[in-house]
């Protein structure tokens, strides 16, 4: 293997798994999955773009290894995480001869990652995925972590399970296909790691100065500490990963899942954040100001759409997974590079969060 791919190792005792990062890895998918000692029929889940830009090459790869592969597609975009998409995908491994011996190979962005990782955990009560992010915003964030979900319309990731993969193959050339906005919106996840852990991250965003696999290691190795303190969110701390989803979640969802890239959403989400963050955790009006510049530097929203409501984004939080037991579990920034968890916040602080947002309150 090249030399210089980086690995980062998830330690989960028993469901620990390398990180793969950097060039052409594409290439040694099927070297990599026996090194796994994986064996029967790889099931490769993509969204049709995405195979087209890079099925045959994997399929290639696993057969050079002795993998029998099948391909299973999907539609791009946010839709496709739905009951009747995962119940399609799980009758075609059926159909295909996808058994307990199999593994899947989840091909693409966050949207595959997040569904293809589902079917695996639900298929035979669970099969092993390899993740093969493809998307800035995958590559630092979805693909690692074992989260897998789809969506409902109450929503976002409502339904989903614990699935850790038994390894993750960041292909750093495969960012090169990928269109202005969801290059910008993958920078979303790389702020929000600025804001609660590393905050140089920020200025070099800002400036332009960051280098693209270091980057992504640096992503990983922030989201690992957290995944490795609290893998299944029950101590709290893993969910300060979430600085910007409680409301991003629901301007998603309310714009119409795939009208906002969820990039963008979070984006959104961070800006309101701030300001709940400025009243309820002292966040100085300088970290507000230079998150919002970084997130204008990426081209991402600052501002809501217009036509979005407030009181049905309002709506959708209180239908989110972080509301429970009647209080809103919300992240909070009191400097940029720390952030926490907390459970006082009011639908008022929501609300003057939105305001802050809202370009008909400029």
């Amino acid at each position: 293997m090249n030399s210089l791919i980086r690995i980062v190792t998830i330690k989960l005792g028993p469901r620990s798994y390398p990180v793969h990062i950097g060039e052409n890895l594409l290439d040694e998918t099927g070297r990599i999955c026996r090194g796994l000692l994986l064996k029967g029929r790889a099931a490769i889940v993509s969204d049709r773009k995405v195979a087209d830009l890079y099925g045959e090459r994997v399929s290639e790869a696993l057969a050079k290894e002795g993998f029998k592969a099948s391909a299973h597609l999907v539609d791009p975009g946010e839709p496709s995480k739905s009951f009747s998409v995962a119940a399609a995908l799980c009758e075609d491994f059926a159909r295909h001869g996808v058994d307990r011996q199999s593994f899947v190979v989840a091909l693409g962005g966050g949207v595959v990652g997040d569904l293809a990782g589902f079917a695996a955990a639900i298929y035979y009560r669970g099969v092993p995925v390899i993740q093969i992010p493809t998307t800035i915003m995958a590559q630092v964030d979805s693909s690692v972590g074992g989260k897998t979900g789809i969506n409902l319309s109450a929503g976002k990731n409502l339904v989903g399970a614990f699935h850790q993969p038994i390894a993750v193959l960041a292909d750093t050339t495969t960012l090169a296909t990928l269109g202005r906005r969801e290059w910008n919106e993958g920078f979303a996840e790389v702020i929000k790691y600025g804001v609660i852990r590393e905050k140089g991250l920020l200025a070099e965003l800002r400036d332009s100065t960051w280098n693209l696999p270091d980057l992504v290691q640096r992503c990983v190795e922030i989201k690992s500490s957290f995944v490795e303190e609290d893998e299944r969110e029950t101590t709290g701390s893993r969910a300060v990963l979430n600085f910007g989803h409680t409301l991003g979640h629901a301007i998603e969802a309310v714009a119409g899942y795939g009208t906002l890239l969820h990039g963008e959403a979070v984006a959104l989400g961070m800006v309101a954040a701030a300001h709940v963050s400025a009243e309820r955790a002292g966040l100085q009006q300088e970290d507000i100001e230079e998150l919002v510049s970084v997130i204008g530097r990426l081209d991402l929203p600052t501002k809501l759409p217009v036509r979005l409501s407030r009181d049905r984004i309002l709506e959708k939080v209180f239908a989110d997974k972080k509301f429970v037991n009647g209080k809103i579990r919300f992240v909070v920034t009191p400097k940029l590079g720390r952030a926490l968890l907390v459970e006082n916040i009011t639908v008022e602080d929501l609300e003057s969060g939105l305001r802050a947002i809202d370009p008909s309150e400029t």
